[in-house]
């Protein structure tokens, strides 16, 4: 097993120094799932909510928030991220929104954080818009999906 690179040999918290790393692409993609009544998800599908676009709101929130990753997470390293995208799937089916987001750049560390962050704030919105008709809903299924890039090469979930 290896050890935890945020913690140094006296057991300390440390921001891990990148400096020497190779600048290499990285990609990152994670998703979450929220759930809701069906009527919560034809409001917001229909346009019908009061406080606007329900989708459009969240996936600028997951953008601000991919770019704003080291501010609400103290080891991370602040990032000049190439592409962020937020992309939001209402599946009627299951009364789920599928949230998934994908961070780009060019760099010594990766993206795996701003991408989690992204996914996850993306439906904290949607909870928020969403509470006053739907206190139930549940954010779910944080998880990194793929990332590529760097010296651990690219890594994939498994179905």
């Amino acid at each position: 097993m290896s050890r935890l690179t945020h913690i140094d040999e006296n057991g300390h918290a440390n921001m891990v120094d990148v400096s020497e790393k190779a600048v290499t692409t990285r990609e990152a993609v994670a998703q979450s799932v929220v759930t809701m009544l069906p009527e919560t998800l034809q409001m917001i599908v229909g346009g019908e909510h009061k406080k606007g676009d329900v989708l459009a709101v969240a996936r600028i929130a997951g953008i601000q928030a991919a770019k704003r990753c080291s501010d609400l997470i103290p080891l991370c390293h602040p990032l000049m991220l190439s592409k962020v995208t937020v992309e939001l799937e209402p599946r009627q089916d299951s009364n789920t929104i599928l949230i998934t987001a994908t961070c780009k750049l060019a760099g010594q560390t990766g993206v795996e954080m701003e991408a989690l962050t992204a996914a996850s704030v993306a439906g904290l919105t949607i909870y928020d818009m969403c509470k006053a008709v739907d206190k139930g809903m549940i954010i779910s299924d944080i998880k990194l999906l793929e990332k590529k890039g760097g010296k651990s090469g690219h890594w994939k979930v498994e179905a």
